[in-house]
């Protein structure tokens, strides 16, 4: 299936790193930027690969993973445009600390180093936004060690799932992710997540499509994962 990117103009809406530039500065990172696609379950880049160019999500759905040396894989997070990935190695000219696969079809534009370091000395809004990326991401590392800590495993799949659902109000929410990339995510077996699961489904706070999960109810699974309400 061919795959549109938006008009250039459209680009960098919504892109917090990009929000304070001048329209004019905005169509030179577009104009220097790379248009990229990426089908279902294509690597955008590997663990220790140069970290050559910053990645400006537009459509699909991306999962950033590190992997253990028997192989094992942890997802880290799942990012969707307006996000972007890649900032870290960027800043310290190191190599890349994540792997990072699409999930879904994935439209990007790729921003190399060269530009994006030029963009980032002569615009201090830029670098604001890129303190709070790295601020969010320390937030949600730490987030994440502490529900190691304090949640059992049926409490991790609902809190990953919350997280997944996003700030969409829709009664029913559809999660493309399949029973191994959500164990993958969560921190433990596929079995013992799929238990998790069907537990969710007898209560009805969810109900499995395949290698779909549509969920009903995040209020509950909010509850079960020990999350504040709304």
């Amino acid at each position: 299936m061919e795959m549109r990117l938006p008009e250039p103009g459209d680009a960098l809406t919504g892109v917090d790193m990009f929000a304070g530039l001048e329209p004019e500065v905005r169509q030179r990172v577009v104009a220097a930027a790379v248009p990229r696609t990426y089908r279902k379950g294509q690597l955008l880049f590997v663990e220790n690969d140069p970290g050559e160019s910053l990645i400006i999500l537009r459509r699909g759905a991306v999962a950033v993973f590190r992997t253990a040396p028997t192989g094992e894989r942890a997802i880290l997070t799942v990012m969707r445009p307006p996000d972007v990935l890649g900032e870290v190695s960027l800043l310290d000219a190191s190599t890349r600390s994540t792997s990072a696969e699409a999930i879904e079809d994935t439209a990007a534009l790729a921003l190399s180093r060269p530009a994006f370091m030029e963009l980032v000395h002569s615009n201090a809004r830029i670098l604001d936004a890129v303190m709070r990326s790295l601020g969010a991401l320390i937030r949600r590392l730490t987030e994440q060690n502490a529900d190691h800590v304090f949640l059992d495993l049926p409490g991790r799949v609902a809190k990953t799932l919350v997280r997944l659902a996003g700030e969409s109000q829709a009664p029913m929410i559809t999660i493309e992710l399949n029973q191994s990339q959500l164990a993958e995510m969560a921190g433990g077996s596929r079995q013992s997540v799929n238990q998790a699961i069907g537990s969710f489904a007898n209560r009805g706070w969810l109900r499995t499509e395949g290698r779909r999960i549509v969920v009903t109810d995040v209020p509950a699974l909010r509850r079960r994962a020990g999350m504040s309400e709304r």
